[in-house]
């Protein structure tokens, strides 16, 4: 079994920063996609941002691109999401997920990492991200 434990959330103002860190363990099964996602109350869970720690190729989405950056530990099944300048609406409960195989989709005909959620067996129990204005 694996799991996922996230830190690093809290409260700050627009324009604030914040990185969030997830580290894997339990299983020895090597976890090459790990991201990150987020869901507001009520809604789904989407993604923010993905990265196959194989090769380091990486994808956002377009709501965060510029301000977040997703990266992988010097240690095995650790990834981080760096968060700057944040906004009111990036206010959710972050989670980290993970998964032994990189997967791909294709949006608007450019073929990318997947942000499904569908896509990843491992959760972690999710951090809280609140941006004030």
């Amino acid at each position: 079994q694996v799991q996922l434990v996230e830190s690093g959330g809290g409260s700050v103002q627009s324009g604030g920063s914040l990185r969030l860190s997830c580290v894997a363990s339990g299983s020895t099964v090597n976890l090459y996609f790990m991201g990150w996602f987020r869901q507001l109350p009520e809604k789904g869970r989407e993604g923010v941002a993905v990265i196959d720690t194989d090769d380091g190729t990486t994808n956002y989405a377009d709501s965060v691109k510029g301000r977040f950056t997703i990266s992988e530990g010097t240690g095995k099944n650790t990834v981080y999401l760096e968060m700057n300048d944040l906004k009111p609406e990036d206010t959710a409960m972050y989670y980290c997920a993970a998964d032994p195989d990189p997967k791909l989709w294709i949006v608007a005909g450019k073929e990318d990492l997947t942000l499904d959620p569908e896509d990843f067996n491992y959760w972690g129990q999710g951090t809280q991200v609140t941006v004030s204005s």
